[in-house]
């Protein structure tokens, strides 16, 4: 995917029958086979927004691309439009395309306070959640440590492309930061997704509701109609045997009784 120095704007329906390769290899493409009816989505630097049609209604679109770290500009520019959206046009779908290599790592935006940042862009999606607007994530290409937290696994439902590129962190930094020989966290990946990278193994863990092959704008329309207001997933990540105990200990908590 290359690099976008200057604002770009696409129009999917320009894109008339052009072929377009499977998955995407850059947003445009990706724009073009997830809004087969149509979009105006535009790129500022590298931060999405726009709206596009599905199943013949309006949904706000706002994303990443450029595998660009978030920092202090681009959490508030998501936040703004998920908040214009929230303002502008209750309950309107709001889909989230996750391309990201998570928080920027710069002495300017840690004395800005990045975390902070972060977590406002979180609170303005979970806010959207809770006045009624469906929140479907996407990760068409990389999705990296908290640019991907705070992002993608905020939505009602969070689905990726087989290509793309998920992971809280690398093995070797996880090695040095745990203390742990990197040998052996290799060893565990092999059977526990838990320190395994790539869709399958957060799909397995319950973080991914599923992998998009084939129509991605059938994909979309489905995801839409299905979406859930609950979190479930613990319990997808205990069925699906990628998170066995994390459901259990939550229940647990939850039954002990309050101490004043």
């Amino acid at each position: 995917m290359g690099a976008l120095h200057k604002d770009t704007a696409f129009t999917a329906q320009a894109a008339g029958q052009q072929e377009v390769q499977p998955y995407a290899v850059g947003w445009q493409a990706l724009i073009a086979r997830l809004f087969p009816q149509g979009a105006q989505v535009s790129a500022q630097g590298s931060v999405l927004s726009g709206t596009a049609q599905v199943d013949g209604k309006t949904v706000a679109v706002t994303g990443t691309c450029d595998h660009v770290p978030i920092g202090v500009e681009i959490a508030l520019a998501q936040a703004t439009a998920v908040l214009d959206a929230v303002r502008q046009h209750p309950g309107r779908p709001i889909v989230l395309l996750v391309d990201t290599v998570g928080q920027r790592l710069r002495h300017r935006d840690e004395m800005l306070g990045i975390n902070s940042y972060m977590a406002h862009l979180a609170k303005c999606l979970e806010l959207a959640r809770q006045s009624g607007h469906q929140i479907i994530a996407l990760v068409y290409d990389q999705a990296l440590s908290g640019g991907f937290i705070t992002s993608g696994m905020m939505a009602n439902a969070c689905y990726a492309l087989p290509e793309a590129v998920i992971r809280v962190m690398a093995l070797p930094a996880m090695a040095r930061i745990t203390k742990v020989p990197e040998e052996k966290l290799t060893a565990l990946a092999q059977d526990n997704p838990v320190f395994a990278p790539g869709p399958a193994n957060y799909e397995r863990m319950g973080g991914i509701q599923a992998i998009w092959y084939g129509d991605l704008g059938a994909a979309l329309q489905e995801a839409l109609h299905t979406a859930d207001t609950q979190d479930t997933r613990m319990e997808l990540g205990a069925q699906r045997g990628g998170r066995t105990m994390a459901k259990k200990v939550a229940d647990r908590l939850l039954s002990l009784p309050l101490r004043h």
